[in-house]
């Protein structure tokens, strides 16, 4: 029973529940993405699935780099229970910054794989980046957010 305690305990830690709802948001968005990247609406089936997954196990990481560098920033690691403005736009900064880096470098062939937009990718001028992953990660961190603050006062309350 003392594993089932460890679980439990495991649950309420903002790391999981960021990771969790990272997780749960992103996928479905890899999902809608696909006819907005070359050769993904004509990829066999499993082949689209196993990039779609990859892609949101990239963005979970992303993610909770985003959380951790908020909670060093903080100091304090349940800075997701009670965020402040100010955490919750560093939050999403660092997850934009980080998607339009690797964007930019899968994009010029400089990352583990090379990704190019089909027309239909609108794309902002100058740099030539998606505006697709840039808004998830304006939209989707916010609701992480949420969610986490959502899951943590359940324990409390």
């Amino acid at each position: 029973m003392a594993w089932a305690k460890r679980l439990a305990a495991i649950t309420w830690l903002p790391e999981f529940n960021v990771a969790v709802f990272a997780l749960l948001s992103n996928y479905p968005w890899e999902f809608m993405q696909v006819p907005l990247y070359d050769s993904m609406a004509d990829a066999p089936h499993w082949q689209a699935v196993k990039t779609c997954t990859l892609a949101t196990l990239g963005d979970a990481v992303i993610m909770l780099i985003a959380f951790w560098v908020v909670a060093v920033k903080s100091a304090n690691r349940y800075w997701i229970a009670a965020p402040r403005v100010a955490q919750a736009v560093s939050f999403i900064a660092v997850g934009v910054a980080a998607t339009a880096g690797i964007e930019w470098l899968a994009l010029n062939g400089w990352w583990t794989h090379q990704w190019r937009y089909t027309p239909s990718m609108p794309v902002l001028p100058g740099i030539g980046i998606g505006l697709s992953p840039l808004l998830q990660w304006v939209l989707l961190p916010p609701l992480v957010v949420w969610f986490a603050k959502r899951q943590m006062a359940a324990r409390h309350g």
